[in-house]
């Protein structure tokens, strides 16, 4: 062989992503690319030779369900998702991404960006795109266009349909970030501006996706109470429109949903049968985490935060707003399973760690006063965590042959502007946690089913050309690890732990980890889809 290779992993366990089964192999990259795989020994031709007997080598995983848009801005390094062998993130979820921002849009992010020291503005994806390779990224970054930009970028926050001449605006910002790189459109649909959307609205705006066959991803409209009619919605959308569908973090949330979990499931195998695309995610946890003030009712958020803010604070319409939560909330144990995990003013901190329940008691007030409390004093800028799943369902979705792995988090750091609050463990331990527990410990899916949901089934859902595998001519994304030692280490009580059994990861051929230390080094590329 007369190509020159940078690095020879010599003897390794290798799965490719695919579902055949490992091989005992040798794997050379050369700059970006993966150039050699087989059994030959070509220690002698390398620069740098990784004895890989003992260890598993796969490509790095992909992070189907990720909110890194801004974080990665922030700080680059992501070293809360490289150090669980992430190399590449699907970002721009649940109806939120890092463009387009216009008109109120620009207004609902600003306090975001500034928060974690982001100097830097822009109005489309494009231009966002310059800045990330600009200042480089430890990982790579795929990204949907949120519809909650789209529609807050041209109909606002209020609580309408779009004018024929806004839907076409909302359009031609969709077309626009596409031509940009965009990989497909997502929606969160229990947020502002996209809880105000209907049906069609969402079917129209997919069918800007359907020639060049890019995805839509949805938060639905219901992850409990009417879990069923949320995925029907979505499988209108993609029978309608003609495009593949993602439902995404697919749960049964809450106690009395939990029995739902089998209808659904037949109802997604039923579809699938009858020839829609349609995928999912989730993350290896009974846990969520989203803002505080989900709870409220869709109409308190009309108008945007300010008009949000008004409401709760006037005696009138806070006492309709209890009135609300108290019919959708009528168990004594809600609020002891709710989780403060950020707030934004410093003199809240204590808070952070504590349920609301906790927070009442140590306030003297009951629970609901606390909450309201917590959100106004905190300007709404409050993250949870709700404890409202089941384990044998998460076992389930796991184990569907279309459901991939997503963290639903953001790539942040054990330092600097990025590591602040106690976010969700899942922040740094989803997939050692797949890996660990849910691969070692319980058998629950093969090794090769456990690398192929988070490699080559993600690349292919999401249109990642050349990544997801491991195949000369592919780009040199790997992760190295060892199948008896991979395990979280993070814990709500303290998330910011490197997770154990990662030797190494290369992102576009550079190394990121080795022998389990972050070296600081950004090989991570915007990913454009087609390209």
């Amino acid at each position: 062989m007369g190509t020159k290779i940078d690095i020879f992993f010599h003897n390794a366990r290798v799965f490719d992503g695919g579902l055949a089964g490992p091989i005992c192999a040798s794997v050379g990259i050369a700059a970006d690319k993966i150039v050699y795989f087989g059994s030959a020994d070509l220690r002698g031709a390398a620069a740098t030779v990784i004895e890989a007997e003992g260890f598993a080598l796969a490509p790095g995983f992909i992070d189907t369900h990720a909110h890194s848009d801004f974080t990665l801005l922030a700080d680059p390094r992501a070293e809360g998702k490289l150090s669980q062998g992430v190399t590449t993130e699907v970002n721009g979820n649940c109806g939120m991404s890092a463009g387009p921002l216009l008109n109120k849009a620009v207004d609902r992010r600003e306090e975001d960006l500034r928060d974690i020291g982001i100097k830097e503005r822009w109005s489309t994806l494009g231009e966002y795109f310059c800045f990330v390779e600009r200042r480089g990224a430890g990982i790579n970054t795929a990204n949907l266009v949120g519809h909650g930009n789209l529609r807050g970028s041209v109909v606002g926050y209020d609580d309408r349909r779009p004018s024929p001449e806004e839907m076409d605006g909302m359009k031609k910002l969709l077309s626009d970030a596409v031509s940009d790189g965009a990989i497909g459109l997502s929606s969160g649909l229990i947020y502002p501006p996209g809880v105000y959307s209907d049906t069609a609205e969402l079917t129209e705006l997919g069918r800007v996706l359907h020639d060049k066959d890019l995805i839509y991803t949805s938060h639905m409209r219901s992850e409990g109470a009417r879990l069923f009619e949320a995925i029907d919605e979505v499988i209108c959308i993609g029978r309608e429109a003609g495009i593949k569908v993602h439902v995404s973090h697919i749960k049964t949330a809450g106690e009395l949903n939990w029995q739902k979990a089998e209808v659904a499931i037949a109802r997604l195998n039923e579809v699938r049968s009858e020839g829609l695309r349609l995928t999912c995610d989730r993350y290896p946890y009974i846990a969520s985490s989203t803002d505080l003030d989900a709870i409220l009712p869709p109409w308190v958020f009309a108008g945007g935060n300010a008009e949000e803010l008004k409401r709760l604070k006037d005696p009138a319409m806070r006492r309709l707003i209890e009135g609300e939560i108290r019919e959708q909330v009528n168990r004594p144990e809600y609020w002891s399973k709710i989780i403060v995990s950020s707030v934004s003013s410093e003199k809240n901190r204590w808070m952070e760690g504590l349920t609301v329940d906790d927070i009442g008691a140590r306030l003297s007030m009951d629970n609901l006063s606390a909450f309201f409390r917590i959100v106004i004093e905190e300007r709404l800028r409050t993250g949870a965590i709700f404890q409202s799943m089941n384990e044998d369902n998460l076992r389930k979705f796991l184990s569907l042959p279309f459901c991939m792995i997503g963290s639903d988090s953001s790539a942040r750091c054990f330092d600097g502007s990025t590591a602040q609050g106690k976010p969700h463990p899942r922040t740094f331990g989803t997939f050692p946690k797949l890996f660990g527990r849910y691969v070692r410990e319980e058998g629950l899916l093969s090794l090769t089913e456990a690398v192929h949901k988070s490699t080559m089934l993600a690349a292919g859902t999401f249109g990642l050309k050349r990544r997801g595998e491991i195949r000369e001519g592919f780009y040199a994304d790997l992760v190295l690890f060892d199948p008896d030692r991979i395990s979280d280490q993070a814990t709500f009580g303290n998330p910011y732990q490197p997770a154990e059994g990662i030797h190494s990861v290369f992102v576009n051929g550079i190394v990121a980890v080795s022998e389990g230390s972050l070296t600081g080094k950004l090989g991570g590329r915007v990913l454009r889809h087609g390209r």
